[in-house]
C-alpha cells in the first residue's frame, strides 16, 4: 500500500477534530460537505438517526447542466447549495449545523454555504 498523501491526511486530522463538536440532531441535522477535485457534494444528515435526509451533488443532470452553461467550479459549488437548500425547505428543514469536514471556509466551501443560506437554511 502506497503512502497517503499528508494533505489528505491533515483534512482528515482537521475533520475529526471538527466532528467532536458537531454533530446533527432532529431539530438541527448537519449539513457536511465532500470536496474532489472535479466535483462537490452536500448532505444533511440527522445523525441521532444515522440517515441521510437530503442530499445534492454536482453530478446531478441539473447541476450537469449548469455546468455547461456558466462554468466555474465556484459556480457550481453555489448551484449545489442551492439545490440542498431547497431540497431541505421541501422537507421541513430549516436550521442546520455546517461540517465543513476539515477544508477550509473559502472558495467552493463558501460558494456552497452561501448557497445554502440564499435558498433560506440557518446556521
Amino acid at each position: 500500500m502506497g503512502k497517503t498523501n499528508p494533505r489528505t491526511l491533515s483534512r482528515v486530522r482537521r475533520k475529526k477534530h471538527i466532528r467532536k463538536r458537531i454533530f446533527g440532531t432532529s431539530d438541527r441535522p448537519r449539513l457536511a460537505v465532500f470536496r474532489s477535485n472535479r466535483h462537490i457534494y452536500a448532505q444533511i444528515i440527522d445523525d441521532d438517526l444515522g440517515k441521510t435526509l437530503v442530499a445534492a451533488s454536482s453530478l446531478e443532470k441539473d447541476i450537469a447542466q449548469f455546468v455547461a452553461d456558466e462554468g466555474g467550479k465556484k459556480g457550481v459549488a453555489q448551484a449545489v447549495g442551492k439545490l440542498v437548500g431547497a431540497r431541505a425547505k421541501e422537507k421541513g428543514i430549516s436550521k442546520v449545523a455546517f461540517d465543513r469536514g476539515g477544508y477550509l471556509y473559502h472558495g467552493r466551501v463558501k460558494a456552497l454555504a452561501d448557497g445554502a443560506r440564499e435558498s433560506g437554511l440557518e446556521f
